[in-house]
């Protein structure tokens, strides 16, 4: 990494700082920290923010999970965020993307492929929003009338929130990822 990680215990443990890795630690478990907590954690109350808005985006949405973890995978490969892809293409199969589909996004072909027409307006919305920032009126229409604006709003907050967290990974190269080539997971 291009920093030090910070300690995975609080170097001056005060009553907030043992409690915002306490929570981190909670949302994590039976895992310990992670390289990306440890790369947060130069400043806990940052850290703190973030494990409570990822955490409500991974586990507080309506929006169907195997397209959310689609269009995570698909901004870790726009913005080249390996570590992002290690970490979720996996989850994304489990959630019931299909191999295919997966494949596609990671070979940048999922246009003319076999995508469904959810599954393609997800990863529209994704590129779009990642690479222009500005998505188009009629794409947005298009989600309007297939989700509630509920679902519309969980998937803007993921794809950005995720955009966040790749920008994070990669500027700071978070498990010395960067230039590592992204593999598809071995088959479940």
């Amino acid at each position: 990494m291009r920093i030090p990680y910070a300690p995975s215990s609080p170097p001056s443990p005060t009553p907030e700082t043992l409690a915002i890795y306490s929570r981190i630690r909670a949302r994590r478990q039976p895992r310990p920290l992670i390289p990306l907590d440890l790369a947060l954690l130069h400043n806990p109350q940052i850290a703190d923010g973030f494990n409570t808005l990822m955490g409500a985006i991974r586990t507080q949405s309506s929006f169907p999970l195997a397209l959310a973890e689609l269009a995570i995978c698909h901004v870790a490969v726009l913005n080249g965020a390996v570590y992002e892809w290690t970490a979720h293409a996996p989850l994304a199969l489990r959630a019931g993307v299909r191999r295919e589909v997966l494949e596609l996004v990671l070979g940048a072909t999922w246009r003319g492929g076999a995508v469904g027409s959810d599954e393609g307006m997800v990863l529209e919305f994704t590129e779009q929003s990642t690479k222009d920032v500005k998505v188009e009126d009629e794409l947005m229409e298009k989600l309007k009338q297939r989700w509630t604006a509920q679902q519309v709003m969980e998937l803007t907050i993921t794809v950005g929130g995720y955009n966040m967290v790749s920008r994070f990974l990669v500027a700071l190269d978070v498990t010395e990822s960067n230039g590592k080539t992204m593999e598809m997971p071995a088959r479940l």
